[in-house]
């Protein structure tokens, strides 16, 4: 069985996708005027989903940090361009399993962005004169843009950040680990990713049955996944209770 790279080396070769796909010299669609109408229009979608778990006390805060800080209508850049800068720097500071769930964040940000321009791309050619999404006109876009296994990865990738975070929250000790390391990461230029990790780390620690939050999650995207290639006429009505 081959050996699992370092956290690092997963790092690294995500941040540098990440920063291609997000560089407008390097990928011109970053200047499409449908992309930040479409992702104001998914973090709205997201949150509607949400909708059962931030009604709920326990969950909300677990699903407040993904519609924040994992999946929302906000700019990483800083965030992803400070773990860049000082990577090396990293593997002291933090543990690797921290590391893997750092790095399957990083993928997942990758993916959504690299959908992001396809999707803008579908629009554009779709109805290059109109400026609003809805939902018809976005889900003709994803299915235009089709690549369901990849749609898929980026659903698991949601799952996988939050296990990772769950488990963090297991282990004795990351609290105060992640304490001590305030100044040091602020020290470092990572002031950014610490809040990350504390923000997932403290809606974690509230959140009770990590599994069973994850799988409603998941359940639900793949539904919506489903339904939208399906050409369901509303694939974005809340899903049933799992």
């Amino acid at each position: 069985m081959p050996r699992r790279p370092p956290a690092s080396s997963r790092l690294q070769r995500r941040l540098a996708c990440h920063q291609a796909l997000h560089d407008p010299q390097r990928e011109p669609r970053n200047r499409l005027h449908w992309l930040p109408a479409l992702r104001h229009w998914q973090a709205a979608r997201l949150e509607a989903s949400f909708r059962r778990f931030l009604d709920d006390p326990q969950r909300r805060p677990a699903a407040r940090f993904f519609l924040t800080d994992v999946y929302g209508d906000h700019d990483f850049s800083r965030r992803d361009a400070d773990i860049a800068r000082v990577l090396p720097t990293m593997q002291g500071l933090l543990p690797a399993a921290l590391l893997d769930t750092v790095a399957d964040g990083i993928e997942l940000g990758v993916l959504t962005q690299a959908f992001d321009l396809r999707m803008a791309e579908a629009l554009q050619r779709i109805a290059p004169r109109r400026r609003r999404v809805d939902a018809a006109l976005y889900a003709q876009a994803y299915r235009a843009v089709g690549l369901p296994r990849l749609r898929l990865r980026q659903i698991v990738l949601i799952g996988k950040v939050g296990a990772g975070l769950g488990a963090a929250v297991r282990k004795p000790g990351i609290r105060m680990l992640l304490k001590l390391a305030r100044g040091p990461a602020r020290a470092a230029g990572l002031a950014e990713l610490q809040l990350f990790l504390e923000h997932g780390f403290d809606a974690f620690a509230r959140l009770g049955n990590v599994d069973a939050f994850l799988a409603d999650i998941e359940r639900g995207e793949r539904d919506v996944m489903r339904r939208v290639f399906a050409g369901d006429p509303d694939p974005f009505r809340p899903a049933p209770p799992g």
